[in-house]
């Protein structure tokens, strides 16, 4: 029998997600919970296994096509249970093995109704590699009649995403006269500006010469186009949507306080060469970051919630800490579950799994909730201070800056010293500027003398 793969609802409430690559094709036999796909929502890019055990006789959909949660993504042929093999031919009866019920979470909204149109087969050269082939339902020789009437086989429709096709029609141009120069002759932004420019060897535009292309003249355009547009998605349209809310829902202010963190480096390079922390990549986010959850014991107003709908103020007694992380993909702020309970070579290697996992587009839906209170390093960009926005939800946000080597005032003489920038904003619904203010102050403290946490724990 056949089984349609509805895409699930893959966390809160996100309503669409986009298929980056097919890691089977059709004909492949899978197992249940074999992954299947890489999908990129929202957050982050998620691998999507199969809830059937079976052969994959469809994929409805292609990579780069943004797909609405219940919409069906591919269709598997699965033994039912008189026994029948999935090929759909007969074999010997078999002892009646238990039934075994798809265990992924989810299988997203069931529309009202589960027909859909008549898909056309589209003849293209197929990929050989399995993780990015997308292959279609092979389509059966039917009989043919006799007709004094023979119809005209229906064009193919030219091989574009969504977003592509959007920008043809804005354009005015038909995609059927656009020369494809992407993977198995996709259409592609590039191939419709350039037919545009007149720069497209496609059918009904004339070809510009290498001269010409290196000569603009003036009012043409350049060769590759002026200007190039991308898709507003994924992790970079949440991102806007999170910043604008937080902007503009919670009143920010910004605090900034400027210490010598020598003591707080030289430590760091003891704990480094000491055989406790060998293995571990200690760096001076760690110590922040430690310091910040120490801060936070005397100050809990900064690890709250503003809780609008019931008027309430949430104050968390836990801390999940967010580390905003630069990816490829855009910005995330994954968190440490329960970092306050973490030891500092715990949290160092909390940090760096944290790190590598973003970095790799990993990160799940999980890690990217639920945080309380968040740290941005940009210091290692060479910034010294700024005003960070505020994650959604959250009361405060640290940003650190640069260590750097200045002249600064040390036992009454000036001397070369490690100096750093703190810059802390905070929702002044929740937190006021004197608890801002001693926050503050605190985490300066341990860093500019370590041995100030023994004062405070």
């Amino acid at each position: 029998m056949i089984k349609e793969f509805r895409l699930p609802d893959l966390g809160e409430g996100l309503t669409e997600s986009e298929i980056l690559s097919w890691k089977v094709g059709v004909g492949d036999t899978v197992s249940l919970n074999q992954v299947i796909a890489e999908v990129e929502t929202a957050k982050a890019v998620v691998e999507l296994p199969s809830p059937f055990a079976g052969v994959v006789k469809e994929l409805h959909e292609q990579p780069g096509t943004v797909v609405e949660v219940g919409k069906p993504i591919v269709s598997f042929e699965v033994a039912d249970d008189a026994g029948q093999a999935p090929s759909g031919g007969a074999r010997e009866a078999a002892p009646e093995a238990p039934k075994r019920e798809p265990n992924l979470v989810g299988y997203g909204a069931v529309p009202e109704s589960t027909g859909r149109p008549a898909r056309r087969p589209r003849n293209f050269p197929v990929a050989g590699n399995v993780a990015t082939r997308v292959q279609t339902k092979p389509v059966e020789p039917k009989p043919v009649e006799t007709s004094h009437v023979q119809s005209e086989p229906a064009a193919e429709r030219p091989r574009s995403t969504p977003p592509v096709r959007k920008l043809a029609k804005d354009l005015g141009v038909d995609l059927a006269s656009v020369a494809g120069t992407g993977p198995q002759g996709l259409i592609t932004r590039e191939d419709v500006h350039h037919f545009v420019e007149g720069t497209s060897t496609g059918v009904g535009a004339g070809a510009v010469t290498g001269q010409e292309a290196a000569t603009p003249t003036a009012g043409q355009a350049y060769p590759g186009g002026r200007e190039s547009r991308t898709p507003i998605k994924g992790v970079r349209k949440l991102t806007a949507a999170a910043m604008v809310q937080s902007a503009f829902t919670a009143p920010h202010a910004t605090e900034f306080l400027t210490i010598d963190v020598t003591p707080a480096m030289e430590l760091l390079a003891r704990l480094r060469d000491g055989r406790e922390f060998a293995g571990y990549k200690l760096t001076p986010l760690t110590l922040a970051a430690k310091a910040l959850l120490i801060a936070l014991r005397r100050n809990p107003s900064l690890n709250s919630h503003w809780d609008e709908e019931n008027q309430e103020i949430v104050t968390f007694n836990y801390v999940n800490l967010g580390i905003a992380a630069a990816t490829p993909r855009g910005l995330t702020v994954p968190n440490i579950k329960d970092a306050d309970s973490l030891s500092l070579a715990r949290l160092a290697e909390a940090l760096t799994a944290l790190a590598e996992t973003a970095r790799a587009g990993k990160t799940s839906p999980a890690d990217l909730s639920g945080g309380t209170i968040s740290i941005t390093n940009i210091g290692v960009f060479g910034i010294d201070a700024g005003t960070p926005i505020l994650n959604p939800g959250e009361a405060a946000i640290l940003a650190l800056g640069a260590v750097r080597k200045m002249p600064w005032e040390h036992r009454g003489e000036v001397a070369l010293r490690q100096v750093m920038s703190l810059s802390l904003s905070f929702d002044h619904r929740l937190v006021d500027g004197e608890q801002g203010s001693r926050f503050l102050a605190d985490v300066g403290a341990i860093l500019a003398d370590p041995g100030m946490v023994l004062t405070m724990v």
